[in-house]
This record gives structure tokens, sequence and C-alpha cells, in this order.
């Protein structure tokens, strides 16, 4: 737990959330000042081992893509 509050006073990290009952750590950060491997790095000092990684943003991909638009004024 020491080294998980050593990751927490790391410059970029926004928040730490850890359930030891699921057994997931949800780490919130700042993409322009950290990247997601150096985050991972941090975790695996801290001797958390990273088996999955779920983003809670959607892919671009993943969303619909906007609806044409109609013109409204009609030409004779």
């Amino acid at each position: 737990m020491l080294a998980l509050a050593r990751v927490r006073d790391v410059y970029g990290i926004r928040g730490l959330r850890f359930d030891e009952s699921e057994k997931t750590v949800r780490v919130e950060y700042d993409a322009s000042r950290l990247s997601a491997a150096v985050v991972h790095q941090f975790l695996r000092r801290a001797g958390i081992d990273v088996v999955e990684t779920i983003s809670l943003i959607p892919k671009p991909e993943d969303t619909a893509p906007p609806a044409p638009v109609e013109p409204s004024v009609t030409k004779a």
C-alpha cells in the first residue's frame, strides 16, 4: 500500500482507486503529462501486475457517425 501511495503522489496522477475484492486498480491520469506506458511502469514498480487495460473513454470507431445534414433550403 505504501508503494501505491507513492504512485498517487506522482505529478499527473489525478486519482487512484484500489478495489481489493474486485482485484482492480483504477488510475485517472493527465494524458498530456503521462502516457499509459509510464503509468503501467509506475504500477509495476509498486508491485501490481497489469493484466488488462480498460479505457473508460470510448474509441472513435465505437461511436456512431453523425447523421448527414439535410439542406434546409431547396433549389427551384
